[in-house]
């Protein structure tokens, strides 16, 4: 945003000095900052600009002034004008860093950045400030976008007719070319685009009044000759070789110009402050004028380089600036030639851009020409058409979506909110007893076939039951007979109604022909350990039944976990039942199954009884609940209170039995971290237990119609926020707000809920309408220039 500077002076004289006031803000809102301070006495410095403007105007020049008087009986020399500027910006400088006027100066330079767009409107009625080259200021001159315009006191704004019209409405008067090359004037307002020219050549008073009441101008353009009467501050121009009018004989005729949207006059003429004091009783928003008698080539010159900038997009302020600035490449044969554009402005009216004037917009404020374009566009924009592309974008996005191709994206946030959750107690209802390696090199002397030998296993049995656990599972595959040398042990595995054993389904598309039961278990005493994985190999699935192939040696159709927690719950009173529909009933909670396209999974397959795995976190996946290893429970350290009544689950540790799974949890290196399938089949069966027992939720999502709704919305709001948020900044901090609440409603839907709500497809809908509408308003503003 732009910064506007108000530099007022007040009553005061250059014997006594004056007041002045500061305010600083941001251009169209209140000024957020106002400091006073005082410009000494110095009438050396009145002095010294008259003995300037009169060495100027007496140096033998092809300028465009009539009738001004000439002071010196001798011409005055390039050189003695040369030298009477440097003294003269040296004692303005020197004025200007008084004491008394060092408080404006140190607030400007704590306010005000050299990269920041500034307008400065000097205010004051007094004709001798007015007249003094305020560009020379050397605080000016560290500001490269800033430029220092006139305005009175006194003003106010106008209420125009706001017309319709594809180009801008110029009437240019090219007045009394005595001397003069006008002609030049014309050629280059003839090159200008989207214009509506009409050229009045030294027309009759009659003519140029008709004119400017008939039709809509906006910008008003006069060459040829002009003058200020010093005595009255009244200014003249010369519309032919015989009339010269002031502003007051035209004043009916401009004031309905101004009415019918007139908002720029330029004076490429001479001496012209008379001109631009009478003009702003009439209130027009902008003046351009030349304050001493300007060379014909200078004019000429200035008018070429500030119509090529301000209608390349430049604001009219800097567009002057680089115009007067590029005007110091004719100062080696027309001293002072910067010194002489200056912008006399209404303080009640924004500046220009070219763009707005051929956009039939005269009244709408705006300090930035893309911006205001784009407002108008939007406005045009419409709801309908914002619904409309939201609409296409969610489309787009859900069939993609549909098709797979978000899934691991959105695989990776599920994994993300699992992390982020608050932790939880382990499960007490369990223990694990696990068979660590030193536990399988403790029992190479019994020759085991597994990772655990007959003999431990029923020593492990006889304690276990011993301290009365509610069931015990073995995690450990058994496809051989128990050695006849412990007949105990398969007579308790037989016939003990507390035992699981476990076995594997066969795959023949994964090629996996399945492990068999061990054979003293009968098929009531079985689960199966299959494992539903994803692709990227995470498990966050968890498999409850199936119907085995007819060829599998494994014939179990429950999970070994579901058949663990079965066996609990059963002892607290609650059946394992079905709804009219097939899904699962435990207690009060429904075990709806996971279909093919089911959040971020899309064609996943979902064979068997699928539902989300909720990972019971207790700060690692693998402090699910108490564990304690197989050599510690036979060397009788295993205390009885922590297996009464609990789920004893038997699992190899090993690494060498590869037993290991992925879960969307990290080591602290940042690495998925895999868990031992133990601590797996613990995590599944807290799960049932916490949904059947603590009415704890099961991961869900929403249908199908409920994402895309939801997506969609998303969509909307950032088609919502491009259309109405046009500043870069803004719509960057908005967006940022809107995706932080995105993922913070996710998180908390996750956390309060257990609902698996779409993020990535609502963040890229978010973030495409964004581009998408911002793309379209480059176009449209592209097209409209």
């Amino acid at each position: 945003m732009g910064k506007l500077v108000i530099l007022k002076l007040g009553e005061g004289n250059f014997e006594q000095g004056f007041p002045v006031t500061l305010q600083i803000g941001d251009e169209n809102v209140r000024p957020s900052v106002e400091i006073t301070g005082a410009l000494p006495p110095n009438p050396e410095i009145l002095r010294d600009y008259y003995r300037w403007q009169s060495i100027y105007r007496n140096l033998r020049l092809p300028s465009r002034p009539i009738g001004l008087p000439k002071e010196l009986k001798q011409a005055a020399s390039l050189e003695d004008c040369q030298q009477v500027t440097e003294e003269f910006k040296i004692r303005f400088n020197t004025w200007l860093a008084a004491d008394s006027f060092r408080p404006i100066r140190e607030k400007w330079l704590e306010k005000l950045m050299p990269a920041d767009n500034i307008r400065v409107l000097l205010q004051t009625k007094d004709l001798r400030l007015q007249k003094l080259p305020w560009h020379l200021w050397d605080l000016l001159e560290r500001y490269p976008q800033a430029e220092i315009a006139l305005s009175a006191p006194a003003y106010e704004q106008v209420n125009r007719i706001t017309t319709t019209s594809d180009k801008i409405k110029i009437l240019a008067i090219l007045g009394n070319s005595q001397g003069i090359d006008t002609k030049a004037d014309q050629a280059l307002l003839n090159s200008l685009p989207n214009t509506d020219i009409t050229f009045l050549v030294e027309p009759q008073c009659q003519d140029l009044t008709e004119q400017l009441w008939e039709q809509h101008w906006q910008i008003l353009f006069f060459a040829g000759h002009s003058s200020t009467q010093e005595t009255n501050e009244i200014g003249k121009i010369y519309i032919n070789q015989t009339e010269s009018l002031t502003i007051s004989q035209l004043k009916y005729a401009l004031k309905k110009a101004v009415e019918r949207g007139l908002q720029l006059a330029i004076f490429n003429s001479c001496d012209g402050l008379g001109l631009a004091r009478e003009f702003a009783s009439l209130q027009i928003p902008e003046i351009i004028v030349m304050r001493e008698p300007v060379p014909d080539r200078v004019a000429q010159q200035f008018l070429k380089y500030f119509l090529s900038a301000f209608a390349q997009g430049n604001s009219l302020y800097l567009a002057v600036r680089e115009a007067r600035e590029r005007l110091q490449g004719l100062e080696n044969q027309f001293p002072c030639a910067t010194w002489l554009p200056v912008i006399c402005q209404n303080p009640a009216e924004m500046p220009l851009n070219w763009g707005e004037l051929f956009r039939d917009t005269p009244n709408l404020p705006t300090s930035l020409s893309k911006t205001t374009a784009v407002k108008r566009i939007t406005n045009r924009l419409g709801f309908s058409l914002l619904l409309l592309t939201s609409m296409v974008m969610t489309g787009i996005l859900t069939g993609v979506r549909y098709l797979g191709v978000m899934q691991p994206l959105e695989l990776g946030a599920f994994d993300q909110l699992l992390r982020l959750r608050p932790p939880e107690k382990p499960d007490s209802r369990l223990l694990i007893v696990t068979v660590t390696e030193e536990d399988v090199q403790a029992q190479k002397q019994e020759k085991p076939q597994g990772s655990l030998s007959d003999k431990s296993l029923a020593q492990l049995l006889e304690k276990l039951e011993t301290y009365q656990p509610q069931v015990i599972g073995l995690d450990i595959y058994r496809d051989y007979p128990v050695s006849k040398d412990y007949p105990a042990l398969a007579e308790r595995m037989r016939k003990s109604d507390r035992f699981v054993g476990v076995c594997q389904l066969s795959d023949s598309q994964a090629g996996k022909p399945g492990v068999k039961p061990p054979p003293e278990v009968s098929p009531k005493g079985l689960g199966f350990s299959d494992i539903a994985i994803d692709s990227d190999n995470v498990v966050r699935r968890h498999l409850l039944a199936l119907t085995p192939s007819p060829s599998s040696p494994c014939t179990a159709s429950y999970a070994l976990n579901v058949q663990l927690a079965l066996r609990y719950l059963y002892t607290k009173g609650i059946k394992l039942q079905f709804t009219p529909d097939g899904a699962w009933q435990l207690g009060k909670q429904g075990f709806k199954p996971i279909e093919a396209h089911a959040g971020g999974y899309q064609e996943v397959d979902a064979f068997g009884h699928q539902i989300l795995l909720n990972y019971r976190f207790s700060g690692s996946p693998d402090a699910i609940a108490p564990h304690i290893t197989l050599g510690q429970v036979l060397t009788g350290k295993l205390n009885a209170n922590a297996v009464k009544g609990r789920i004893v689950i038997i699992g190899t540790t090993a690494e060498t039995f590869g037993d290991y799974w992925l879960t969307p949890y990290t080591t602290p290196k940042g690495k998925l971290q895999a868990i031992p399938g133990v601590f797996l089949q613990a995590e599944m069966v807290s799960q049932l237990l916490s949904a059947a027992l603590d009415g704890k939720p099961l991961l869900w999502t929403w249908p199908l119609w409920g994402e895309v709704i939801w997506i969609w919305g998303w969509c909307f709001l950032g088609g919502l926020l491009t259309a109405y948020l046009h500043r870069f900044i803004y719509l960057s901090l908005a967006a940022g707000i809107a995706i932080i609440s995105l993922y913070g409603s996710c998180f908390i839907f996750f956390i309060a809920y257990s609902c698996w709500v779409p993020l990535i497809p609502a963040m890229l809908a978010l973030g495409g309408n964004i581009l998408i509408v911002t793309t379209y308003l480059n176009i449209k503003f592209q097209n409209k220039f």
